[in-house]
């Protein structure tokens, strides 16, 4: 006769199988993303740095740093691209996530869910550690990249890998099962990038135009993240915590939603 007791030992709660296909997906990314692409590194760091070095180049001739009010240009420019990129990627990554990994959806524990939110996990402690690298280096060559408010500075920066998550959750079904809308996101990166204030202060534009400039979250938390990093900072007109995280927590809702509904069709895809 079998023991019984034995069997409801070795037995998993549904949590620590759920835990354990995790920790095995965060390994197989994070070697496929800092192992097996040898420039994978090079580019987290390049990119904020090109950025960085073209705008402080032609700064000159356009002279935006004297709209921003107590605070440097350069350290609100840096700020501004890492909160960017943190849910430019969450967002991207989301895309190729499902079809990525659509083998291991063979095994039932694993949910087209579940890679979607390994891959934005692990994006985010390596934008996290990259931003740390800009602050250190920063540091050494005399820029103050310090927050003023450490404790708001991670909290916002928390809140903007939350709204990237939910964008990617959305993105990663709708990418999945309409290729073309990958394609579409990818396109509206750039023009994303300048109207969500990341290049150029927003507060000199026209209040008509900010009025709509203000229905993307983006600014908004990229605006509080500034407040945090320097004391006294003038965020844009009408910025709201409220709106941004109303908007941030549709966007999971929605992303879940669509997850669950279309979960048969997402396996299958």
């Amino acid at each position: 006769m079998p023991d019984e007791t034995s069997n409801s030992v070795g037995a998993r709660t549904p949590w620590q199988v759920t835990r354990s296909v995790w920790y095995a997906m965060f390994m197989r990314e994070a070697v496929s993303r800092t192992m097996a692409n040898r420039m994978g590194w090079f580019w987290m760091i390049f990119e904020p740095v090109a950025f960085t070095t073209i705008m402080v180049a032609i700064r000159g001739f356009i002279r935006g740093d004297r709209f921003i009010v107590n605070a440097e240009y350069i350290p609100w420019l840096i700020t501004g691209l890492m909160g960017f990129f943190l849910i430019r990627e969450g967002m991207l990554r989301g895309l190729g996530a499902i079809n990525g990994n659509s083998a291991l959806f063979a095994y039932r524990q694993v949910q087209p869910v579940d890679p979607v939110l390994v891959r934005n996990v692990l994006e985010g402690l390596l934008r996290s550690f990259v931003f740390l690298l800009f602050i250190a280096g920063a540091l050494m060559l005399g820029t103050d990249l310090l927050p003023d408010n450490g404790i708001r500075a991670l909290g916002w920066w928390f809140s903007l890998w939350t709204l990237g998550l939910g964008l990617g959750l959305i993105t990663s079904v709708a990418g999945t099962l309409v290729p073309e809308v990958g394609t579409v996101i990818r396109m509206i990166n750039m023009p994303l990038l300048i109207l969500s204030g990341v290049i150029f202060p927003l507060n000199n534009l026209p209040h008509w135009l900010l009025e709509y400039l203000l229905y993307n979250p983006i600014v908004h938390g990229l605006e509080l993240m500034r407040a945090a990093f320097f004391e006294g900072y003038q965020v844009v007109n009408g910025t709201s915590a409220t709106y941004f995280w109303l908007f941030t927590l549709s966007t999971l809702t929605i992303g879940l939603l669509m997850h669950l509904r279309f979960r048969e069709k997402l396996k299958v895809k």
